[in-house]
């Protein structure tokens, strides 16, 4: 088992239902698509089979990463939060000093994460950068495209 993975119940849901889908659906199929493989002879010049057994092993690999995220999954209380300090579920806005430009965050574990949406990683540069600072307080993110400097300038939830 690994670290404890702090969840929104969102988040929890949406895992237990990525992982009830691949057991139920997606590995019956994979399952039957080996067997009709097997079924057309000769396995050592079936790619048909070859595909089958590789989608298998990788979608394994992955059933068996979100059930220990599932395993270590613990749903935080959204009213028991303290909005004053950046923590896991905060809404941030900062001031990005290098772009000028004002932007949101919301902080969320690495199950969650989707920059598309504004989510960022806890433990990703500007996750770790930001993580008890207060309202004011600057942070600066290492950053891969170098350091990134931002000015806390509200916390919610």
């Amino acid at each position: 088992m690994s670290d404890i993975h702090y969840m929104t119940k969102v988040g929890y849901d949406a895992l237990e239902k990525e992982l009830k889908h691949l057991k139920t659906v997606k590995r019956p199929e994979v399952s039957k698509a080996i067997a009709e493989a097997r079924e057309k002879g000769d396995l050592s010049e079936n790619a048909e089979y070859h595909a089958a057994r590789e989608e298998m092993s990788h979608l394994e690999a992955k059933i068996a990463v979100l059930e220990n995220q599932f395993a270590t999954a613990r749903i935080i209380d959204e009213t028991k939060l303290d909005i004053s300090k950046v923590g896991i579920l905060s809404k941030v806005q900062v001031m990005n000093k290098k772009l000028n430009k004002k932007q949101e965050f919301t902080i969320v574990s690495e199950a969650e994460a989707d920059i598309k949406v504004g989510r960022i990683s806890v433990s990703s540069p500007i996750g770790k950068a930001l993580l008890g600072k207060k309202v004011g307080d600057m942070a600066v993110a290492q950053t891969p495209a170098g350091p990134m400097e931002l000015e806390l300038l509200g916390i919610s939830i």
